[in-house]
């Protein structure tokens, strides 16, 4: 039997490449959103400014989801096409285990299920910086649930069942 987790997985797969169909605009404001709430304190410390007059692309290739980001003077900037000057792309579910920090990034990237492509060392900053972020400056229900999601994933690709934990909420 499958844990409420991977349900939740499972019934996701299908739903999230329609992601794709959403007009840039939209997935602009609303990522733009998320990265300034959760990312204020660590754009405060200057922790983004590698990204100044850069851009880092981020392809979900299993989603054919890609955007492109830069540090612009207040904040983060998301644009869909843009020279950039590193890609990392890999699969939704092994950007969830980098999240949920179920995966080591080193391993993601040493196995090539994570894929640093163009300026290795700008790529390299960016793996380092994603992995030093503080998780307790996410709000307490996000991270539970990125890590309740995070689990079921490395389990479901573990194949094992996942120890029952109580559903986030």
């Amino acid at each position: 039997m499958l844990s409420p987790a991977q349900l939740l997985l499972r019934a996701g797969a299908p739903v999230l490449p329609l992601g794709r169909h959403v007009p840039f605009i939209v997935q602009r404001l609303v990522i733009e959103k998320a990265m300034a709430r959760l990312f204020a304190q660590p754009l405060e410390e200057g922790e983004f400014d590698v990204l100044q007059g850069r851009w880092l692309r981020i392809e979900v290739t299993d989603l054919g989801l890609a955007w492109s980001l830069t540090r612009a003077e207040k904040g983060l900037r998301l644009a869909q096409h843009s020279p950039v000057d590193v890609c990392i792309r890999g699969n939704w579910q092994e950007f969830l285990l980098l999240a949920s920090r179920q995966e080591d990034p080193d391993t993601l990237f040493f196995r090539r299920r994570l894929i640093i492509e163009g300026d290795t060392d700008l790529g390299l900053a960016i793996k380092n910086l994603v992995d030093s972020l503080d998780p307790d400056l996410m709000p307490p229900r996000l991270w539970q649930l990125i890590g309740w999601l995070g689990t079921a994933a490395k389990a479901q690709q573990d194949g094992k069942r996942p120890v029952p934990a109580r559903v986030p909420g």
